[in-house]
């Protein structure tokens, strides 16, 4: 596996159309996905020669933390369904190469589930959902679970669609429908794994939801939950009962950025969501100076969306993010070979930014700033 492309096609051939295609899409016709990616392209190095970068360092710090790496892994839904008990070996290879893992809401292995299987706190991303009694339960879930921070994502109170996964008729756990059940016989290495699975279905909510009779009544549930009401009262709310590191992700505009830092975010996260919600609306990359900006040093600002390769974490870091959540990229390596694939995937990234770094004459990630950029 020379690079991120590998583990992806790798992924293609071995987790099932449905679940692949979920990771994989955008909303509407994909423009902001496309857009995320070709302005990170966009942006080139400035070659340096006869600097000495024998010695090369990619640590840095991430809210307040030491990290190998000046990247965490971002929140996935239905990372389980990648790879069997996909979020524990997620959270395993990351704490193994020294970087934060961030477990999701609508993960299939529980908050319960990767804290009593892994060694150190990992941060947990809140989606605020209409019970707010059940929002409450999670937080409380994740200070119990001793998280180390709290990723409250602010952008989708309205769920955005993916055409492809209502082409596909996703579900989880999967539907047992004739292409489906031909789709997941034809990568029975999948489909053994799963047979051990601890999870089918989302672990976060499973046996919490009021009347819950079954997977049917669970899903019909969160399509209801997603709350248009959301506002920055209820940022207010999650800030009065979570005692931690609170970082809000979902930011693409400086306005919001600015309010955000007020409302007491240790960080935000430039971010639209991948391109899996408002299609049409910028690339993170092109709005990620403005809102640096706009914030200054008060809050700690990190980078998501589009992210591909190493040289694309310096492309960031050099537009002034302090850090890059990775999605994409290392759940492909989940879906090609699980913990191994997670593990090749980070280190793909840290060998690509290091080159990166020797070849722009920059020896630590505290000197990559506009200066690298031609």
């Amino acid at each position: 596996m020379t690079c991120i492309e590998d583990l992806r096609q790798a992924a293609r051939r071995r987790v099932p159309k449905a679940f692949f295609d979920y990771v994989e899409a955008g909303a509407y016709s994909e423009q902001t996905l496309r857009a995320n990616r070709a302005d990170l392209e966009r942006l080139t190095f400035r070659q340096r020669v006869l600097v000495d970068v024998a010695q090369r360092d990619t640590a840095t710090t991430m809210l307040g933390e030491k990290a190998a790496l000046p990247i965490a892994l971002a929140p996935i839904g239905l990372g389980g369904m990648q790879w069997a008990d996909g979020e524990i070996l997620a959270c395993r290879a990351a704490q193994t190469a020294g970087v934060p893992y961030t477990l999701g809401t609508m993960s299939i292995c529980s908050i319960e589930d990767v804290a009593e299987a892994v060694a150190k706190p990992f941060w947990f991303q809140l989606y605020v959902m209409k019970d707010r009694g059940f929002v409450r339960s999670l937080v409380e879930r994740a200070i119990a679970a001793r998280c180390g921070a709290l990723v409250l994502t602010v952008d989708l109170q309205v769920l955005g669609q993916r055409h492809v996964d209502i082409r596909n008729g996703l579900a989880v756990p999967p539907s047992l429908k004739l292409r489906n059940i031909l789709d997941m016989a034809a990568r029975p290495g999948w489909a053994w794994r799963m047979l051990s699975a601890r999870r089918w279905t989302f672990g976060n909510l499973a046996g919490h939801v009021k009347g819950e009779r079954g997977v049917k009544e669970l899903a019909d549930w969160v399509s209801h939950q997603f709350d248009a009401t959301l506002n920055w009262n209820d940022v207010e709310w999650i800030r009065s009962i979570w005692p931690g590191k609170l970082i809000i992700k979902g930011i693409l505009d400086a306005e919001d950025a600015r309010t955000a830092s007020k409302a007491g975010a240790s960080a935000i996260v430039v971010s639209n969501h991948g391109g899996r919600q408002l299609d049409g609306a910028p690339s993170t990359i092109s709005k990620l100076p403005r809102i640096v900006e706009a914030v200054g040093s008060e809050t700690e600002v990190l980078f998501d969306g589009g992210v591909r390769s190493g040289q694309d974490v310096m492309r960031a870091l050099a537009r002034g993010a302090s850090g890059c959540l990775v999605g994409r990229a290392y759940i492909y390596g989940l879906g090609a070979g699980g913990e191994a694939g997670v593990a090749t995937a980070i280190e793909i990234l840290r060998k690509e930014l290091s080159v990166t770094m020797a070849l722009t004459g920059a020896r630590s990630v505290d000197e990559i700033d506009e200066r690298v950029l031609d």
